[in-house]
């Protein structure tokens, strides 16, 4: 692969994950109703409002799910597949695998969100404990929803959250089990 292919990968990589990243956590935001008003939640809202509010007048939602954001995050996902495999292997990515090859790459991509989210919420725990911070405010509202139901089953033991490793140990499986895409793409 000549340099100029390594940068344009570079550049579809950066540039869509990166906003594929803002729509997923703007769907899961929404799934567990974070709070609207915290900077981070502003900055996700502004940065996919030029590209949801149309396609939400085409897209309902349904159930009081936000059809439009998982539907432009697999279309985002859909191209940057067929733009890498263009690039990479000089063809189209048949239509069928596509698919199924984005919406693995999204669950892989809500998979990531979580693993890293438990990361940084074990981390704060050690470091700062009683942090307010707009970013951690939104960590805890991805991650609060998930280890309930754990903390049921699993409650803290002298002082100690057992749950987060459990949910860590989950995710690390459904990693294991997730089939994983072609790997000419990567």
């Amino acid at each position: 692969m000549d340099k100029l292919t390594q940068i344009a990968v570079l550049l579809i990589h950066f540039f869509f994950y990166t906003y594929i990243l803002i729509v997923a956590l703007r769907f899961l935001l929404q799934i567990v109703r974070a709070d609207f008003y915290n900077p981070l939640s502003q900055f996700i809202v502004k940065a996919t409002n030029p590209v949801l509010i149309p396609l939400r007048k085409v897209i309902p939602g349904l159930f009081g799910i936000d059809i439009a954001s998982i539907i432009l995050a697999l279309l985002l996902q859909m191209i940057a597949l067929q733009l890498l495999f263009l690039l990479k292997v000089g063809g189209m990515y048949p239509i069928l695998p596509l698919i199924f090859d984005s919406v693995l790459q999204l669950i892989g991509l809500a998979l990531n969100i979580y693993f890293w989210s438990f990361i940084i919420m074990v981390v704060i725990s050690w470091v700062a404990p009683h942090t307010h911070n707009p970013a951690i405010s939104i960590i805890q509202s991805i991650t609060d929803p998930v280890l309930r139901p754990i903390r049921k089953v699993l409650p803290p033991m002298g002082g100690l959250d057992f749950s987060i490793m459990a949910a860590l140990l989950c995710i690390l499986i459904l990693q294991i089990l997730l089939p994983s895409t072609i790997v000419v793409l990567r």
